[in-house]
């Protein structure tokens, strides 16, 4: 769009020396004046538009490296919280074991007396 305003406009600033060459009315030349100022009107605009699509995209981004960041956050949490889980999941098995042992020997001991 800002390309095409651009060469709206050099054409446009052509189109006028082209008449100042030329043999000309005023009329031609005030209606030359309006079309320089129209195209580049429309070219200003259309990078004022680039820029606020610009500054749109840069805050999006942000907003989605922000959104990133606390995933990657909530992600290691789980991770921790599902380490914690297996560590305490391991402990009581452990325990229980230990005492599936313990009764096994106890009875070994009383089968031996």
């Amino acid at each position: 769009m800002l390309l095409e305003a651009t060469q709206a406009s050099a054409a446009a600033t052509q189109t006028g020396r082209d008449l100042v060459t030329a043999p000309a009315s005023g009329l031609d030349l005030i209606a030359a004046q309006a079309y320089i100022e129209r195209a580049e009107r429309e070219r200003r605009e259309a990078a004022l538009d680039l820029d606020r699509q610009e500054a749109e995209v840069a805050a999006r981004r942000t907003q989605l490296q922000e959104a990133a960041r606390e995933r990657q956050v909530m992600d290691k949490l789980e991770e921790r919280q599902r380490a914690d889980h297996n560590a305490a999941w391991a402990r009581k098995a452990q325990g229980e074991l230990d005492e599936v042992a313990l009764t096994m020997h106890r009875r070994n001991r009383q089968v031996a007396a």
